[in-house]
């Protein structure tokens, strides 16, 4: 069975295999580079980025791939091009294991992605005020 008592990102790298563990720390390492404000966190047993209030980005490690999520439609609209090459469907955007970390690609991501959480957060906040 697999393991999902993760404490932190370090342990869900440590847990996956030799080469995805190579990937997966490039890949965090593009999202903090992006959002440095982001708290690095769990949360549904795989490593998330919180700022402004959400969940920014998510990635995961599969046996083949690993994934980015959420792909919002306007996340893929916005880099339509840039995906092409890549596999996407229900949020999920997945890179195969046996290409390099398109790390420039994973940084402008999870930069659009605090935008729009940011941009989120501002609404609910107006949203609140309304009353």
């Amino acid at each position: 069975m697999a393991r999902t008592d993760f404490k932190s990102v370090d342990d869900y790298i440590a847990s996956q295999p030799g080469a995805a563990q190579d990937m997966l720390g490039r890949v965090r390492r593009a999202i903090r580079k992006a959002v440095p404000e982001a708290e690095e966190v769990i949360s549904y047993q795989i490593p998330a980025y919180r700022a402004h209030g959400r969940v920014v980005i998510y990635f995961a490690g599969w046996k083949r791939h690993y994934s980015l999520y959420p792909a919002t439609d306007s996340l893929v609209a916005a880099f339509e091009d840039e995906l092409s090459p890549y596999k996407v469907s229900k949020g999920t955007i997945r890179f195969p294991l046996s290409e390099d970390v398109p790390v420039k690609l994973i940084e402008d991501i999870a930069r659009f992605r605090a935008k729009e959480a940011a941009e989120h957060g501002k609404g609910e906040a107006a949203g609140s005020r309304k009353r």
